[in-house]
């Protein structure tokens, strides 16, 4: 827990108070790699941030799986469609490998942004940092070739040899197959 708080003070600077706050609504979680963190079909009612390990966001299309967003080391990952509105939402979050994470009731996060404004003003400022991610990602999509998305993945994070590749290839849009071309080309 220690790392993640160390994490969101260099975000946003906290008093020893607001420290202490988050701290008693944060627990950490060790999942298993293939597990269901939150199922499609239900609200999402926690934030978490990965201390360790390698999440997805992901939903079914035409019998598809599709990864609509990774998150590793230090991210936070949501399902913010569903956070904000109560209402499920089709999008689940799986661990890609063992994972470690550090979890906030969402409930308690908001109770506690009254009497601490500066963590309300630090999970605005995460929230803005993944709206701005999930514009870039979307013009991404549209603006880039497959082999421009996958170098732009590839320098985002050094864990992909540890994401299997057609979660990778469900995030650039593009089938395992033209991974695979794209992969040996780069090379």
């Amino acid at each position: 827990m220690t790392e993640i708080l160390n994490h969101l003070q260099r975000i946003h600077p906290l008093s020893a108070s607001d420290v202490d706050a988050l701290r008693t609504i944060i627990s950490v979680q060790e999942h298993p790699k293939d597990k269901l963190i939150q199922r499609p079909g239900t609200a999402c009612r926690t934030l978490y941030f990965v201390e360790e390990g390698i999440a997805r966001i992901f939903y079914r299309k035409n019998d598809r799986d599709v990864t609509e967003h990774f998150a590793y080391d230090g991210n936070m990952i949501i399902r913010a469609e569903s956070l904000f509105t109560a209402q499920p939402t089709t999008k689940g979050i799986h661990a890609v490998t063992d994972i470690r994470l550090a979890s906030i009731p969402a409930q308690a996060l908001f109770a506690l942004f009254d009497a601490h404004p500066e963590i309300e003003r630090l999970f605005h400022q995460l929230i803005v940092r993944e709206y701005v991610a999930a514009i870039h990602r979307a013009e991404s999509l549209q603006l880039r070739s497959a082999t421009e998305r996958y170098r732009e993945l590839e320098q985002a994070t050094p864990l992909l040899q540890h994401v299997p590749l057609k979660y990778i290839a469900s995030y650039l849009g593009i089938t395992q197959v033209s991974l695979s071309r794209i992969r040996a080309s780069v090379k």
